[in-house]
């Protein structure tokens, strides 16, 4: 059901049943290595090129997602992914491992997100019973892809993120035990201008902020109906820009609610801890590479 101009409510709230997350050596030796599902100690997987070993994640963390389960692979209607590299190559090598139907996304950061959205949109509306939905990044792809090649040795400056080696995929399903997906507002375009390829946090913060100021109004919500409100990919300094300008919308959010999901892997001690007394947790939304 549509409410309000962008925001999907799901009556039949799909849930993800199961996941499969796979990891590189940089995550092994970070914050949460417990939530993976399997961690590698080098970045070539074996492979010949940082490209193949990103499409050996994808296609592991799907298969993972769907061991985790209680279906067989059969079974899965759609496989929805993309990733950061030209022509979604790792993810269209993926789905013909897979061998399921598959839709291809390049939505950057927010792949993640709009996979999932649009499993649970097709999954409310009956249009399949179970859908993978996921991405996968790699650290010296994508710095090849969009800045310089890790060889060249160029050092960033204190504004630049860190790209996750890895992959994460959920199996998205009618019904079942696990987290629900109750609803799911689109995001749109808000360019500031800000063109620096190493501050990609705070070009991308003031649409995180559209986003999250449009889902609670259309939902009708305060920032309090949820346990924690979840950006993917601001970093350190794209948080608190976003955090400041929700501040000045008077969307009074604190900071121990408010996360971003690049900061476990990069900054030392940062976890997400839910409050404990809360059984069931509200979801807001995840955007991110991961």
């Amino acid at each position: 059901m549509l409410t309000g101009h962008r925001t999907w409510v799901f009556n039949n709230q799909p849930v993800i049943i199961s996941t499969g997350t796979v990891g590189g050596p940089f995550e092994a030796k970070g914050n949460i290595p417990e939530a993976f599902d399997i961690l590698h100690d080098d970045m070539w997987l074996k492979q010949s090129s940082f490209e193949k070993a990103q499409r050996i994640m994808m296609e592991e963390a799907c298969q993972l997602a769907v061991k985790n389960s209680l279906i067989q692979k059969e079974q899965v209607k759609f496989f929805i992914s993309g990733d950061l590299i030209n022509q979604i190559t790792p993810s269209n090598f993926a789905a013909k491992t897979l061998d399921v139907p598959y839709l291809g996304l390049f939505s950057a950061c927010a792949t993640s997100m709009e996979s999932l959205a649009l499993a649970a949109f097709i999954i409310n509306g009956d249009g399949a019973d179970y859908i993978l939905s996921g991405t996968a990044s790699h650290n010296a792809a994508t710095e090849k892809q969009f800045r310089y090649p890790t060889e060249y040795g160029g050092q960033k400056p204190p504004t630049a993120q860190w790209t996750v080696t890895g992959a994460g995929c959920g199996l998205v399903a009618k019904n079942g035990e696990g987290p629900k997906v109750t609803s799911a507002t689109i995001g749109k375009v808000v360019d500031m201008g800000i063109s620096d390829p190493f501050n990609m946090g705070a070009a991308m913060a003031p649409a995180a902020v559209d986003t999250i100021e449009t889902h609670l109004r259309e939902r009708d919500v305060d920032p309090s109906y949820y346990d924690l409100i979840i950006t993917g990919d601001l970093g350190h300094i794209g948080r608190d820009v976003s955090l400041d300008l929700l501040q000045e919308k008077n969307i009074n959010i604190t900071e121990d609610m408010y996360k971003d999901a690049d900061l476990p892997f990069t900054v030392k001690d940062n976890r997400f801890s839910p409050a404990p007394a809360v059984q069931q947790a509200q979801p807001l939304g995840f955007m991110g590479t991961f």
